[in-house]
């Protein structure tokens, strides 16, 4: 069986697209009219234009300011994760400064509490739409994707974490409320990149089989995993049963299971969420 085709350049293209548009029309019809700071870069941006309204009287455009914080990242980007990856980036924040400027306001609502709600609902989901185009939005996306390459986990509470000590100097400076409402802004975006992101989330297979030799072939195919084989007895009708063990990243889960049952409609499987895991394991390259 063939390998899993990799993801079009146009589909990875189009989905950064998109991405931009749901970014800015969180900070435009959410973060900003609430008076919220998003996280990410982007929330360090709105905290700098508001800084320069509240101290200097002048409001400085939010794609100058996010451009000159992402040179960084995006600098740690090329350098550690692949030029197409940063090429998506860079188009990504590009696109999304250009768009918070351009496009005309449309508040949804003014409570501060379905602001956050709904705004890091938005924001996950821009976020995980780059995630998804095996790209970034850049600033603290680059940093979590960097981490997560290094440590081979999902590391986004630790950018919760990170965020968390920027919106306290937001509260310092704008009032604690809004800092709060913050903090449930990204907490919720946070989960929702949980939730639509499994590159560094792994799950466990136990696969008792008739045909364990080619549900092997095929793991080894389409994720590029091994397995073990362990032979046994089943107790009930005390005949020898055959049960394949191996690890799999979730976002390959899906489509490891769907070839079993096509190559063994009777295959009982196994599946448990691994939270840890010691030793090598092979991690899709980035780009």
């Amino acid at each position: 069986m063939a390998r899993r085709k990799q993801q079009p350049f146009w589909q990875r293209v189009a989905l950064i697209v998109l991405a931009a548009f749901v970014m800015a029309f969180t900070i435009k019809s959410f973060a900003r009219p609430g008076g919220i700071f998003s996280g990410g870069f982007n929330g360090i941006s709105l905290l700098i234009i508001a800084c320069f309204e509240k101290f200097a009287g002048i409001s400085p455009p939010f794609a100058l300011v996010n451009y000159t914080l992402n040179l960084i990242p995006l600098y740690i980007s090329f350098r550690y994760l692949g030029k197409r990856l940063t090429i998506l980036s860079v188009l990504s924040v590009v696109l999304t400064g250009f768009l918070t400027d351009t496009l005309p306001a449309f508040p949804i609502t003014q409570d501060p509490l379905l602001v956050a709600v709904f705004g890091g609902i938005f924001n996950g989901l821009a976020v995980s739409l780059c995630l998804l185009a095996n790209a970034s939005g850049g600033g603290t996306d680059i940093i979590g994707l960097f981490m997560g390459e290094i440590k081979g986990r999902d590391c986004w509470n630790a950018i919760f974490l990170m965020n968390v000590v920027v919106l306290g100097i937001a509260g310092m400076l704008f009032g604690w409320d809004k800092a709060l409402y913050s903090i449930i802004f990204q907490f919720v975006s946070t989960q929702v990149i949980h939730t639509l992101h499994k590159r560094y989330q792994r799950h466990t297979l136990w696969i008792i089989t008739e045909h364990p030799e080619e549900i092997y072939q095929m793991i080894a195919e389409v994720t590029n995993h091994d397995a073990t084989l362990f032979k046994g007895v089943g107790c009930y009708k005390r005949q020898e049963r055959q049960m394949l063990y191996s690890i799999v990243s979730s976002d390959e889960l899906k489509l490891v299971c769907s070839r079993i049952s096509a190559i063994d409609p009777k295959a009982f499987v196994n599946i448990q969420r691994t939270e840890m895991l010691n030793g090598r394991f092979y991690q899709k390259p980035t780009d």
